[in-house]
């Protein structure tokens, strides 16, 4: 997983792209943690950038973001999915197949 290093987020127009919105001190965003890596290590072409929302709280508003932890999942510069229960391994694993080939 790739931490949000600029300074504003901005999506890519073109491919896949994976955001997973979390704060530090949120327990189940910890979790989540732990099953995204697991599955971005089974997906070695996907980049899932980890976007710490306490120094983006304007972007998390902008997206419509309501609570964490969040998965959003953009192709080709579209919004395609919005996860907030990251309910198992296989459940986040089965949904990034949808999109690699």
């Amino acid at each position: 997983m790739i931490e949000w290093e600029e300074k504003k987020i901005i999506i890519k127009n073109e491919g896949l792209m994976a955001l997973y919105l979390y704060t530090p001190m949120c327990g189940t965003c910890q979790v989540a943690r732990r099953m995204l890596t697991i599955v971005d290590e089974l997906f070695p072409s996907l980049d899932i950038h980890s976007v710490n929302l306490n120094y983006f709280p304007k972007e998390a508003q902008e997206l419509g973001v309501e609570s964490v932890p969040c998965l959003l999942i953009f192709e080709n510069g579209l919004e395609k999915e919005r996860i907030y229960a990251f309910q198992s391994v296989s459940f986040l694993h089965e949904l990034f197949t949808q999109y690699i080939q």
